[in-house]
């Protein structure tokens, strides 16, 4: 697949896990492409953790120049939005108002546990909102390519500085949907184009085939 391609059919499988009049908060980069993919009878709360309740889906040239997102890009918002303090903004997060997040990862284990922001030796802007919408929100999803330069990024054991620990419900990613249980990760859906063992291949930790594995819905 192409990257276009890849990032596409993650946001648009993505979309379909989130419900009408869910708070939703989307990680900077891939997720913030999902609210363009929802079904027209779906209307989703948007959170940003730097102070906003309502912020639009992204649309190229209609961004306000006095409003930017968590990761400092330039946005919109809804009519009937809400602006506020950084403080009220988590305060939202940590009372367990937020019904799902939307986050990337940079390695995933089979226990659930999340790195995501930051390669030892390489230059971070920081944590940011992570660790509390990871322990805070109801149901967590990673968006996320399988794998970085062909290395897998679902592992056994994660490897970088850990996010937060056993907080992650489910994996979206090119290749297929994959829930993490107690056993470990279960391969629940999977992209046409790929074989079980192909998907095995790139993931580190073993894979669990549901009894009703069922093609990706795309």
């Amino acid at each position: 697949m192409e990257k276009d391609q890849i990032r596409e059919t993650i946001a648009k499988r993505a979309a379909k896990e989130l419900r009408d009049g869910d708070v939703v908060n989307l990680g900077i980069g891939l997720p913030t492409l999902i609210p363009n993919y929802l079904p027209k009878d779906v209307r989703v709360i948007i959170q940003s953790e730097n102070g906003l309740l309502g912020m639009a889906p992204v649309a190229e040239g209609k961004e306000d120049p006095e409003l930017t997102d968590a990761g400092g890009s330039f946005i919109s918002m809804n009519s009937g939005a809400s602006c506020f303090d950084s403080a009220t903004s988590f305060g939202i997060i940590r009372g367990g108002h937020v019904d799902v997040t939307v986050l990337g990862a940079l390695q995933v284990d089979e226990k659930g546990d999340l790195a995501n922001w930051m390669i030892p030796g390489k230059r971070t802007p920081g944590m940011g909102g992570a660790m509390d919408l990871l322990v805070g929100a109801k149901k967590v999803i990673l968006a996320m390519e399988h794998t970085v330069k062909g290395s897998p990024k679902l592992l056994k054991k994660c490897t970088l500085p850990l996010t937060a620990t056993g907080q992650v419900n489910l994996i979206i990613t090119e290749m297929g949907v994959i829930e993490v249980s107690p056993k470990g990760f279960v391969l629940r859906e999977i992209h046409p184009e790929f074989t079980l063992e192909q998907v095995q291949a790139v993931t580190e930790a073993p894979l669990i085939a549901a009894a009703d594995l069922k093609p990706m819905i795309i």
